[in-house]
């Protein structure tokens, strides 16, 4: 498909910068099975679902991964001191990440950037500004350093008007988050709180967890005209043998399989077997989700807005087809909804 098929106009003042306070106050687009659009709130999902729905989640905990450094004057012709912003995207072994950098082109291999006492040699480059940082410490060690250099690696739509702060620390991460390893939130997630979860227990509503650690090229464009020309960047996911049997037997039961934001999606659909069934796993997935996708395990999905020309908004057209998507993006931007990581929900029942 065209990449240009995925594309609208959105108003830069529905890009939200701050999430709804409480968590559980944003609202909710209700797309049904048969396309027909509701404006609910996310308290109203309790009543939105069925009893025996099982909600999966992604576990994952963001990292504080945007890093500030200073790669120092070279010895010859080298010039002055660069600043250098780093946003590390993908762990490669104990020292190593893989990071997207600016100015990509001011930096080369062999340079070492200095983030306060940690310091990072450039090992690798490729296109894009994806960059190979070994670091000088490893392990835990290096985790502590991080979170200690760091902060919130907010998306660009949102950096791009105002910087992390403290407030970011505690919004831009689940109540349930727990492994460490991501560098974007699973923002549907975010939406969560005690009385939600308790609201969804007295209905009847279940639970289970897995884990995709979040890369910041979710956040690249697609610069492909063709969707089949489009690569995806690799997520590391795992599915426990306890969530894969929680899966199995809501399916097996007639029960529908709700994954709570894309990233959970994409992580049961990738470990998913022809039959449907999940096989516990632990895997990098690329899986890239467009119409025509024949989807293995999910019903239904709760999703925030996601942006133009995008794989996440693909995604959604292929679960509910991108006709019923762009008259649900084009009402919600009529109504005034909040998009993109801090915005307001959908939730969106798979094409009849």
């Amino acid at each position: 498909m065209r990449v240009s098929d995925f594309d609208f106009e959105l108003p830069e003042d529905l890009i939200a910068l701050r999430p709804a306070r409480p968590r559980d106050a944003a609202r909710m687009l209700h797309v049904n099975a048969s396309g027909e659009l509701a404006d609910r709130g996310v308290l109203d999902l309790p009543d939105l679902l069925r009893e025996g729905d099982l909600l999966v989640f992604n576990d994952t905990r963001v990292i504080p991964a945007a890093l500030n450094g200073t790669r120092p004057a070279r010895a010859q012709g080298g010039g002055g001191d660069v600043a250098v912003e780093v946003n590390l995207h993908k762990r490669v072994d104990a020292s190593t990440w893989r990071a997207f950098v600016r100015p990509a082109k001011r930096l080369r291999v062999g340079d070492v950037i200095r983030f306060g006492t940690l310091e990072a040699e450039i090992t690798g480059k490729s296109e894009g500004g994806d960059t190979r940082l070994t670091f000088d410490r490893t392990g835990a060690a290096l985790d502590a350093a991080v979170a200690a250099t760091g902060a919130p690696p907010l998306p660009p739509y949102i950096a791009r008007k105002r910087g992390a702060d403290a407030q970011d620390v505690e919004d831009y991460q689940t109540l349930f988050a727990r492994e460490d390893g991501s560098v974007a939130a699973p923002t549907a997630g975010l939406h969560f709180t005690d009385r939600l979860f308790e609201a969804l227990r007295a209905r009847g509503v279940e639970r289970t967890q897995v884990t995709l650690h979040v890369g910041a090229g979710t956040f690249l464009p697609v610069k492909a005209e063709d969707t089949k020309q489009h690569r995806m960047h690799a997520e590391w996911c795992t599915v426990s043998g306890g969530a894969a049997a929680a899966i199995n037997a809501a399916r097996s039961e007639g029960r529908r399989v709700v994954p709570v934001g894309t990233t959970a999606l994409r992580t049961i659909e990738s470990l998913a077997t022809p039959d449907g069934r999940i096989e516990p796993a632990s895997r990098d997935t690329d899986i890239f989700i467009t119409p025509g996708y024949d989807f293995r395990v999910t019903d239904a999905l709760m999703t925030n807005f996601h942006l133009p020309r995008s794989t996440l908004f693909m995604l959604v057209s292929a679960l509910a087809g991108l006709e019923t998507m762009k008259q649900a993006y084009a009402h919600a931007i009529r109504s005034g909804y909040r998009f993109y990581s801090y915005g307001d929900a959908c939730l969106i029942e798979r094409a009849a």
